[in-house]
């Protein structure tokens, strides 16, 4: 049934490991600026948290496919910009991790943010009245019990990424759904076998991740 596995016409695995990196990538990426972007949206300056409310608001109801065409079109092809790519293969998979990072950024923002609201306004105000600065109340007093609450919502934005990288197909990354597209083209005979392995292979990756964070989540829920 899967004899197309064994033809050696396929490299599977490298496939999935580009999925896997931008993964890694676009989730420390996203971790960053969802954390910066928490951090603008409760700053005390009105300007900042309308910047925020309206790049979120924005970004996260634009369709990704389009957020990357425009990375690609919009960056590469018009203004030139690479990110340092030396060839196509490069550039198109630095393009796929921006634009996967400022889409899933907004998200892991609006998680954090969920997160700060649940400390209690009193410990803010008591670190305030020690006289602690609003980036040291945030960095040292808010954010890390903020993290330890959405632990488990943003095991779901790191799932629901690791399936969004299928959408870097579309400028020619050459990860796990760009050789399924191949596959298919191919191995018309043997749609369901594609389907399953590719499907098989997703599960691998995400089920552990949330059976991770779902453990870690319990481990270091905040009790109050």
């Amino acid at each position: 049934m899967f004899d197309f596995l064994d033809s050696g016409q396929y490299d599977l695995l490298g496939a999935f490991w580009v999925t896997v990196q931008l993964t890694l990538y676009s989730a420390a990426g996203s971790l960053i600026w969802g954390t910066v972007l928490a951090g603008i949206r409760v700053s005390p300056v009105p300007l900042m948290r309308g910047f925020a409310a309206v790049y979120v608001n924005v970004v996260r109801n634009t369709p990704l496919t389009a957020l990357i065409l425009g990375c690609s079109l919009g960056l590469s092809q018009t203004l030139g910009i690479t990110l340092g790519g030396d060839t196509f293969k490069e550039t198109g998979f630095r393009l796929a991790v921006l634009g996967l990072t400022a889409y899933t950024g907004t998200f892991v923002c609006e998680a954090l943010r969920s997160g700060i609201n649940t400390v209690p306004v009193g410990q803010a105000e008591a670190a305030r009245a020690l006289g602690l600065s609003f980036f040291q109340v945030l960095t040292l007093i808010v954010l890390p019990q903020a993290f330890r609450a959405v632990i488990a919502p943003l095991a779901n934005v790191l799932i629901a990424l690791t399936k969004n990288t299928t959408v870097a197909a579309a400028i020619g990354v050459a990860e796990a759904a760009l050789l399924m597209k191949e596959m298919i083209e191919n191995e018309a005979q043997a749609l369901f076998e594609v389907f399953a392995v590719f499907a098989f292979g997703f599960v691998v990756l995400t089920l552990p991740t949330g059976l991770l964070l779902g453990w870690a989540a319990k481990r270091m829920a905040v009790k109050r």
